[in-house]
């Protein structure tokens, strides 16, 4: 497992446009008859959890920036 670096771009921490460019490449590959319904279809769940993961990785990190006590704020907490 690799580190997690909380600075990287949550686009690139997830490959998003990996995941996208995929979802278009599987989408010509079907209207091509490369691929099968089922497989297009079994794919593009997978991308759907992908990018539900990435949407609760957003929320969660805006609650808790706006949950945050900002350092240095001078409330008398030392």
């Amino acid at each position: 497992m690799r580190a997690r670096d909380d600075t990287t771009p949550i686009s690139d921490r997830f490959s998003l446009e990996d995941v996208i460019g995929g979802l278009a490449t599987d989408l010509t590959d079907l209207r091509a008859g490369k691929i099968s319904v089922p497989d297009a279809m079994a794919r593009a769940e997978l991308a759907k959890q992908i990018m539900n993961g990435v949407r609760l990785v957003v929320n969660v990190r805006k609650v808790l920036e706006k949950n945050a006590k900002q350092i240095g704020q001078g409330n008398g907490d030392a």
